[in-house]
C-alpha cells in the first residue's frame, strides 16, 4: 500500500469515491478505513501505526463538522498528510476547512478544497509526492494533464456547435 485514505464516517465514502477511482486509474495500491478522531481515536492511531508498517506513504484524511481527523494522524507520523474538509448543513463546511487548515505550527497538514473535487485532488497530489520517488508516475501524471487538456478543446468544440 502507499496511500492511506481515512475517512471519519461511512457517509465520507461518496467523496472519495472519484479519489479512489484515480489511484485505481494510476495502478497506486491504497488502504480505504473509516475511523474518528474523536469516536475512536485509539483505533485512529492503531491505523496509522499499521498503515506505516504497510508501507503508507501518504495519509489523506477526509472528515466534515469539527474534522480533527487529519490533525490528529498529522499528530501521529511524519509522513506527509493531506486533508480534505467536507461539508455539512450546519455550517456549509466551514468548520471542516478551518479545521483541517488552521494546523498548529510544526504539524502540517496539506489541505485541499471541500468535498469531491478536494479529494480528487488529494489523490493527485499523493501521486505527485510519490512521484518524487516514482518517474513512471510523473510519466503518467503528465499524460492526464494532457488528456484533460485535450477534453476542454472536445468540450469547446462542442459548445460551438450549440451556438
Amino acid at each position: 500500500m502507499k496511500v492511506a485514505v481515512f475517512i471519519g464516517s461511512d457517509s465520507d465514502f461518496e467523496v472519495v469515491k472519484d479519489a479512489l477511482g484515480i489511484f485505481k486509474e494510476f495502478k497506486i495500491p491504497f488502504t480505504l478505513e473509516v475511523t474518528s478522531a474523536h469516536r475512536s481515536p485509539e483505533r485512529t492511531i492503531r491505523l496509522i501505526q499499521s498503515c506505516e508498517k504497510e508501507g503508507a506513504e501518504v495519509f489523506i484524511a477526509v472528515a466534515g463538522k469539527a474534522a480533527h481527523l487529519a490533525g490528529t494522524v498529522a499528530a501521529h507520523t511524519i509522513r506527509p498528510v493531506v486533508g480534505v474538509p467536507v461539508g455539512s448543513p450546519t455550517l456549509n463546511g466551514m468548520d471542516a476547512l478551518l479545521s483541517t487548515v488552521q494546523m498548529p505550527k510544526g504539524v502540517p497538514v496539506a489541505t485541499m478544497g471541500l468535498g469531491k473535487s478536494g479529494a480528487a485532488n488529494a489523490a493527485l497530489l499523493s501521486i505527485q509526492i510519490l512521484g518524487l520517488k516514482e518517474p513512471s508516475l510523473r510519466q503518467k501524471l503528465e499524460e492526464y494533464r494532457e488528456k484533460m487538456a485535450s477534453q476542454v478543446e472536445i468540450k469547446s468544440k462542442d459548445i460551438q456547435k450549440k451556438i
